[in-house]
């Protein structure tokens, strides 16, 4: 077991909540995404989940979270800058980032906020289509107590039927903060792109 994954197995087990992590995760790169995104938690709990299994992420964040001098300890947790004023062409630049470095594994929260929202966004299904990389469903469920991954998804290029099968996956599944989970559902179905 290594540091991390004893890190994370602590840390889980002092909060009250166990694993359950998928077998045969896909190795050679994925996007990850965690869900349902409610609390400040849900980035530790992502963590927590990819240490116990041992993959390497990278992950996204506020660029002020870099800019001082503690911004190596995002960059050792696998961070990676976003000005987040100038998102524009984000998910082209990552998915040709990805398929250009073999097994790179980047976890998204989907909602992008925190907050209840109608919709998901598009930007980590563009992703992994783009890159041709599968889709590996992070949770976290207050209800059962549980956090872990599901079985990855490889997009299929029918939006509709990739995301009832993610819809299905979060089904009942509850944040930190019940009731602020978002609709399963990104804009991308209704363009039927």
């Amino acid at each position: 077991m290594t540091f991390k994954s004893s890190i994370a197995s602590l840390a889980t087990r002092l909060a009250g909540y166990r694993f359950d992590i998928e077998e045969g995760w896909p190795k050679d790169g994925a996007v990850f995404i965690g869900a349902p995104h409610t609390s400040n938690w849900d980035f530790a709990a992502m963590l927590a989940i990819t240490w116990k299994a041992g993959i390497p992420v990278r992950w996204l964040g506020k660029s002020q979270a870099f800019d001082n001098p503690l911004g190596f300890v995002p960059r050792w947790l696998g961070g990676i800058p976003v000005n987040r004023d100038a998102p524009q062409g984000m998910a082209k630049a990552l998915s040709e980032e990805l398929a250009a470095t073999p097994g790179a594994v980047l976890i998204l929260a989907p909602e992008g906020t925190r907050k209840k929202t109608d919709h998901w966004k598009s930007g980590f299904y563009r992703i992994a289509r783009d890159a041709g990389l599968p889709i590996v469903p992070g949770f976290i469920d207050s209800t059962t107590k549980t956090m872990g991954l599901g079985p990855a998804l490889v997009p299929s290029g029918n939006v509709v039927a990739d995301m009832d099968v993610l819809r299905a996956f979060y089904d009942g599944k509850k944040g930190f903060r019940p009731g602020l989970e978002s609709a399963v559902r990104i804009s991308l179905e209704d363009e039927g792109a």
